[in-house]
């Protein structure tokens, strides 16, 4: 009909900026969570540093005296951190830049101190290169610096959380206590522990991987991974045979380990402890006071093809107590294993009264403190 009304209608302007602002915010939240992840761009960074470029050569020039023409060396080390070798060499250009300013602005540097001095030149080309090469290792690497710090410190978590002794029942009382070489946060020594067949049995696998410290901190975050999805998974008797093929598989250049693993049933207090290759247990028996050792034999982890592991076994009972431990803590430069083992047990007895509460981490502490080796002490003790 001529003249007849429309009768569409647009959309409501509210309900659009709503959603524009929605998608706005996804996004802006998405590039900030990219970003601290490393994965997002690093424009915000660079063009703060650009910015801070020409503010301290203003600076310099108006206050040269305060402002040294050396000062542009802060954002290139920043930059060295914060931005990809690209963006770093756009930063470069800009710090080059101020330098020729301030050189035309100043003067030469023969009329006063207070100038761009061929000293000065070279100090922030050192410290450009060197924040270049860092930035190309990363890129290599693949760990933005962003990430570098979290990873290591999440991979120290995980190899913490995976040595947490499970809880046991009344009357049982377990601890360890782990100190890397040099008061490092990495440590070739590892537990990892798990209560099976219903919870009735407790499994604790104490490892020493060859090596100390950082050098030995990544072969037992794989190890203890590997390790602890085995444990549980297999029968006792095979778990040492297959932590054994597992590391010959490996053909790491330095891959063998020391390896004790204990199956305690919480019910009884009756163990077997499988060894490969490593240092013995002691036992403290609470009707004689005495401590024997308990040593069960086996070749280390990825030497030998067909491995065998024959167990010891004993029991524990009220008021007994067993110590298992790594090498670190009992044998040195200055001293044999049984001057060792001699020193801890009679360290040792000082806790009888206080049924070991507390009892590995001053034990390492009196033992081995100033030791440079991994240093591991796992205490099991039935009240």
């Amino acid at each position: 009909m001529a003249g007849g009304v429309r009768t569409g209608r647009r959309s409501a302007p509210g309900p659009r900026w709503r959603k524009s602002l929605h998608r706005a915010r996804v996004s802006l939240r998405r590039s900030a969570v990219d970003y601290f992840r490393g994965d997002g761009s690093d424009w915000i960074a660079l063009v703060a540093l650009l910015l801070a470029v020409p503010a301290l050569a203003l600076g310099t020039i108006t206050q040269p005296e305060w402002v040294s023409a050396s000062a542009l060396v802060l954002p290139i080390v920043l930059g060295g951190l914060l931005l990809r070798p690209a963006s770093l060499l756009a930063l470069y250009a800009a710090a080059a830049a101020a330098l020729i300013v301030e050189t035309m602005a100043l003067g030469p540097y023969a009329q006063g101190p207070a100038r761009v001095t061929p000293g000065t030149v070279l100090v922030v080309a050192a410290v450009g290169l060197t924040g270049l090469v860092f930035a190309q290792f990363r890129q290599r690497v693949g760990v933005p610096w962003r990430r570098g710090g979290t990873m290591l410190f999440d991979l120290r978590e995980r190899i913490r959380v995976q040595s947490k002794l499970p809880s046991l029942p009344s009357g049982w009382h377990a601890e360890m206590s782990l100190r890397p070489a040099g008061g490092q946060s990495f440590s070739g020594d590892f537990v990892v522990a798990a209560r099976t067949h219903e919870g009735q049995v407790l499994e604790v696998v104490l490892t020493d991987v060859s090596g100390k410290g950082m050098a030995a901190g990544s072969r037992a975050l794989l190890l203890s991974g590997a390790f602890g999805g085995l444990l549980g998974s297999l029968p006792p008797q095979d778990f040492l045979p297959a932590a054994n093929g597992y590391l010959l598989r490996q053909e790491w250049d330095e891959g063998f380990a020391t390896s004790v693993h204990l199956v305690l049933d919480l019910e009884s207090g009756d163990y077997e402890l499988l060894s490969a290759g490593h240092v013995p247990g002691v036992q403290l028996s609470a009707g004689t006071g005495r401590w024997e050792e308990k040593t069960a034999e086996g070749p280390l982890l990825g030497v030998l093809e067909e491995a065998h592991f024959d167990p010891a076994k004993g029991r524990l009972r009220r008021g007994d107590v067993l110590m298992l431990f790594t090498d670190g803590l009992v044998e040195g430069p200055d001293r044999d294993l049984s001057d060792g083992m001699d020193r801890l047990t009679g360290e040792a007895d000082r806790y009888v009264a206080t049924s070991f509460r507390g009892a590995a981490w001053h034990l390492i502490e009196s033992v081995a403190k100033h030791i440079k080796d991994d240093r591991a002490l796992l205490l099991i003790c039935r009240d």
